[in-house]
């Protein structure tokens, strides 16, 4: 409850769509003869695409998050970037991580200061959890809120041997208080017991649970499903965030784009839909975003290079459907990319206002008027 500071036990469940999505070929303009004339090899044609309304289509691929649009399950975000847009990978993430550029003394990320605020140390779950190989989020870093990185199930379930020589030596290793900068291990030993508890609660919600349709078999799926296993179980972690990687597609885009863009809209709409089958539906907000989109003219390899604004989703049940702001003009560029209307912090603001219900200026580091995504 809002004691735990999340109303109604409400999740953000963050998708980082890592290396600059193209959106131009997500959220198509296929009407638009520029469009055209910028990609003779990459436009994706009129016919093919799962239209939106008489201009814009989602990539064929993407029936999954089609039939989530038909359902009222997605709202789409277009125009979304920051001003002075910076084309380095690491640097963007960054900003989009922590609010701040490169000269601010970055120290925390936005959920990082999110779960500080809320007090979400206390509680006996963890605050977060990050799934995956790949190194911490900043976006999740914070003074004194502990978020674990964890790769599989297995791994939290601290091997599941269950058993007392287990417990104690699990104790005596919380005792020891060693700090090896494992983050499992410093959340196992600050909170001992209830890591105990809650890999038992895992262990037994993962044997009752059983997915309302078939996931997908890749990395992203595999990772929504942990997430609907650990939702399930009744963790009470507010935050869960995964990424998928290789949207950096400078050369031969097409397919490895169409492979990308169809295991995230497969993964999150699969992953949603069990959640609704669970009656978890009303509880789950799905963010999916990239750190920029690309550029408008596809480039002499097939490819895109590196550009500035693009779509970010918001999926679940709660959100308000559709089209959310224009789809940027592609006659009206800067520098050869598209101009952004809609300020990145502006839809934090939205996910922090209007999901998490908290005040985000302290956390955004600045006042940002929400978007009409969410309702109010």
């Amino acid at each position: 409850g809002a004691a735990d500071g999340v109303a109604d036990g409400r999740i953000l469940v963050v998708v980082e769509m890592a290396g600059g999505n193209d959106g131009l070929n997500t959220v198509v303009p296929y009407t638009d003869e520029a469009y055209r004339k910028a990609r003779p090899e990459l436009a994706i044609s009129k016919s093919d695409v799962l239209k939106i309304n008489d201009k814009l289509g989602l990539h064929p691929v993407m029936t999954g998050f089609a039939d989530l649009l038909e359902a009222g399950h997605l709202s789409i975000i277009q125009g979304v970037g920051y001003d002075n847009p910076n084309r380095s990978h690491f640097e963007s993430m960054d900003i989009w991580h922590t609010c701040q550029r490169k000269d601010d003394n970055r120290i925390d990320g936005w959920l990082g200061r999110y779960l500080q605020e809320t007090g979400r140390a206390t509680s006996s779950d963890p605050a977060g959890l990050h799934l995956g190989e790949d190194k911490q989020p900043f976006a999740l870093m914070s003074r004194d809120v502990r978020v674990p990185s964890i790769r599989s199930l297995d791994q939290f379930r601290l091997n599941g041997n269950e058993d007392k020589s287990f417990r104690k030596a699990v104790r005596e290793l919380a005792d020891a208080r060693r700090d090896s900068g494992n983050d499992l291990l410093s959340f196992v030993q600050s909170s001992t017991s209830s890591a105990i508890t809650a890999s038992e609660r895992i262990e037994a919600a993962g044997m009752k649970y059983k997915p309302s349709g078939e996931y997908p078999s890749t990395a992203l799926a595999n990772k929504l499903k942990t997430v609907a296993k650990l939702i399930s179980s009744g963790l009470t972690t507010p935050v869960y965030y995964v990424r998928i990687d290789g949207f950096d597609t400078h050369a031969q885009q097409d397919g490895a784009h169409q492979s990308l863009l169809r295991q995230v809209s497969d993964g999150v709409s699969t992953f949603l839909n069990d959640m609704m089958a669970h009656g978890h539906g009303d509880r789950i907000l799905c963010l999916c975003f990239s750190e920029f989109g690309r550029r408008v003219a596809e480039n002499a390899s097939k490819g895109t290079d590196h550009g500035t604004a693009g779509p970010v989703f918001l999926a679940g049940s709660t959100v308000k459907a559709g089209l959310v702001g224009r789809h940027p003009s592609l006659r009206s560029l800067q520098d050869g990319d598209l101009k952004h209307h809609t300020d990145f912090r502006q839809v934090y603001a939205t996910v922090l206002e209007r999901w998490l219900q908290c005040s985000s200026e302290e956390i955004l580091r600045g006042k940002f008027a929400p978007v009409d995504a969410l309702p109010a």
